[in-house]
């Protein structure tokens, strides 16, 4: 160590109070953080990129300085989609510092990844005040039963009023007005769900218990589909529903 020659020339004072680190809450604990592997919880961060048309919100799992779970959401770029595909690859088997330093493809992701490290290294995580913390795969639990992201898509114009394109629960198909064209309701298809019948087809389907998709199923994907389609008469309803069965056949089997 050098030290300029006014340093040398001071006389020694002795160092008085030092309480160390100020403990942070970690998994039902009060932790003096000093090094990385003190360093343990499930936290969030949100970023943006620098012309600020996307976002990300990042959620890591971290087991005593090191990134066990990744999950990557982003929202407002198609490139991001792409760079959150890569930070998923990266990010676990990292400690939180080589994350911090380490370039995450896209500037939102580098973004929540400094906004996580400064929520989890000051003790602000949900795993907080819970035993042993959150289990690995606590992350997907944010997205439920559909594994999709909570995404919520809304548009607006002066001249024709607001537009619900997609809620939490699905796709919004269609808006419900009252007499005075003011919205009271929405329809929507939960893609979850909808998933769930088509890979419910597709097992009965793969393990030959039954060589046809059932009915129940493409009634029930007729009526998530648009309002022409459910007005359709009986005999062409009918046709409707064995060409879906054909065209679900052909795309499972595909």
């Amino acid at each position: 160590m050098i030290y300029s020659r006014e340093v040398e020339e001071m006389c020694p004072v002795a160092q008085g109070v030092h309480h160390g680190a100020a403990p942070i809450p970690e998994e039902a604990k009060w932790v003096q953080a000093k090094e990385v592997k003190d360093i343990s919880g499930l936290t969030h961060g949100v970023g943006w990129c620098a012309p600020q048309q996307g976002a990300c919100k990042l959620t890591l799992n971290v087991k005593e300085g090191i990134i066990q779970e990744a999950l990557v959401e982003t929202i407002g770029c198609s490139g991001m989609t792409h760079s959150a595909a890569m930070a998923s690859e990266i990010l676990p088997g990292l400690t939180v510092m080589e994350a911090l330093n380490t370039d995450l493809v896209c500037d939102a992701i580098n973004t929540a990844m400094r906004e996580l490290f400064l929520q989890i290294v000051y003790g602000r995580t949900q795993s907080a005040f819970s035993e042993e913390g959150l289990p690995v795969g606590a992350g997907l639990e944010d997205l439920g039963k559909g594994l999709r992201s909570q995404v919520g898509t809304m548009y607006g114009t002066l001249k024709k009023g607001p537009r619900y394109l997609e809620m939490a629960e699905g796709y919004v198909t269609g808006i419900a007005l009252d007499a005075d064209d003011e919205i009271i309701g929405y329809q929507f298809v939960s893609l979850g769900k909808m998933t769930d019948f088509i890979k419910k087809a597709m097992t009965r389907i793969l393990h030959g218990k039954k060589q046809k998709v059932s009915m129940a199923v493409l009634q029930t994907l007729l009526k998530l589909s648009t309002q022409e389609k459910n007005n359709l008469g009986g005999n062409r309803k009918w046709l409707y529903l064995n060409h879906m069965r054909d065209e679900l056949t052909r795309s499972i089997l595909f």
